[in-house]
């Protein structure tokens, strides 16, 4: 037969049982903190309300951010600088673009970074056709042949009340968010690909019926938001919970 346990160690017991037990319980998985997704802003090429629009990013708490400007914006799209960074935020609408650079924002997207390319980006790099299949569609600045398709010069008009329809409902990038109106431009007669999943659409008769977009290129999640013109559309809260929707999405963060 085993002795028992003399009567200090038994009290010993006793109060460590005791103090575990008044521990708070550890919090549940869904209310613990979310990562932060690191964004890389890239800009130039077009003008644009630069204090409205980067608040939108310095509103978001779930994110921080760098932006860089072209012509300093390739030498960050390489592999080897896209370990600092989750997702790239494209509100470009840059031309030049050496075979270099191409191969690198290749890379870095088969690597898996997200890419959320937004507005103006759509007219982006005129004379490289892959980048039309990486952001899914295509702004023509000019009349032009793709494919055997003529394509007219792509329309645009400023200050334009749009009624957008939620085309997907469940997707992660429009959680949250109904139906709504938002002043901004208008892009008219632009190409979209037909393998890019419409997000958004609009009946606005100068604007192309999508209005957004996902897609993936090989590994990276993508996405397309052509609302963003100006300061309208960055205070505008639907267009806010859209960016940083497909932000986290896109960065796999979903």
């Amino acid at each position: 037969m085993k002795s028992s346990p003399s009567f200090p160690l038994v009290r010993l017991l006793s109060a460590v049982v005791a103090l575990l037990g008044s521990l708070p319980a550890p919090a549940p998985a869904a209310d613990l903190p979310l990562a932060k997704t690191r964004v890389l802003i890239v800009t130039g090429g077009h003008d644009f309300e630069k204090d409205p629009f980067f608040q939108v990013f310095k509103d978001n708490p779930n994110l921080t951010f760098r932006a860089v400007e072209h012509t300093n914006a390739h030498a960050l799209l390489t592999p080897a600088a896209a370990v600092s960074y989750d997702v790239i935020v494209l509100y470009d609408m840059w031309q030049p673009i050496t075979a270099e650079a191409r191969s690198n924002f290749i890379a870095v997207l088969q690597a898996g970074k997200g890419l959320v390319a937004t507005h103006h980006c759509l007219a982006g790099y005129q004379d490289w056709d892959e980048y039309r299949r990486i952001i899914g569609g295509r702004y023509y600045l000019k009349d032009t042949v793709v494919d055997g398709r003529p394509w007219k010069g792509s329309t645009y008009a400023h200050d334009q009340k749009l009624k957008v329809k939620i085309a997907d409902p469940k997707h992660p990038v429009t959680r949250g968010v109904g139906d709504f109106e938002i002043t901004d431009e208008t892009y008219g007669g632009f190409e979209v690909l037909a393998d890019s999943k419409p997000l958004l659409t609009t009946d606005h008769p100068s604007n192309t019926a999508t209005l957004a977009w996902w897609r993936n290129y090989g590994p990276a999640r993508v996405v397309y938001l052509q609302l963003g013109h100006d300061h309208q559309a960055f205070e505008n809260p639907n267009y806010r919970r859209l960016l940083a929707n497909a932000i986290r999405w896109a960065g796999g963060k979903d």
